[in-house]
């Protein structure tokens, strides 16, 4: 489903403050949802309601860690697929259920379908990259990475 096609979800008060206040951070102890939910002034069961509800209304596109791979040891890389426009979303899926990626975007560019290779090994992401070329029998352009740059994008809802 497309972000267009998503159904359109009223963002109550609640809803922007946890998207606001969990951009940044989560906490990281034993019952993290019931924490969160404390400082929200929710219980943990509404909590993970309204994160479910959020991600099913494609309000969020995911709800979780994002992990630096290399500073773990491994490794990301960077890549992108000139997707035709009819084969996007059957591509976009395949990508998707692959386990070394950790995302992907769409882009108004050649350039349209754009994700990123996490794992412990450079041969792991090749492996998936190779994956997803031969089930696609379209090339995947890789981008590793030369120099790393912070950026910070923190959206207020």
């Amino acid at each position: 489903m497309n972000r267009t096609d998503s159904p359109v979800l009223p963002l109550s008060e609640i809803d922007r403050r946890l998207i606001n206040a969990f951009q940044g951070g989560f906490p990281v102890c034993e019952r993290p949802f019931q924490v969160a939910a404390e400082a929200l002034g929710l219980d943990e069961a509404s909590l993970i309601a309204r994160i479910e509800a959020l991600l099913a209304a494609g309000v969020l596109s995911r709800f979780g860690p994002l992990f630096n791979a290399d500073r773990m040891g491994g490794v990301n890389v960077l890549a992108a697929m000139s997707v035709p426009a009819a084969d996007f979303e059957a591509l976009a899926g395949l990508v998707n259920r692959q386990p070394e990626i950790a995302h992907n975007y769409r882009r108004e560019h050649a350039l349209n379908l754009w994700f990123v290779g996490a794992a412990e090994t450079s041969e792991k992401v090749e492996s998936a990259f190779a994956r997803i070329e031969a089930a696609s029998g379209l090339p995947v352009y890789r981008f590793p990475k030369e120099r790393e740059f912070f950026v910070e994008l923190i959206l207020e809802a």
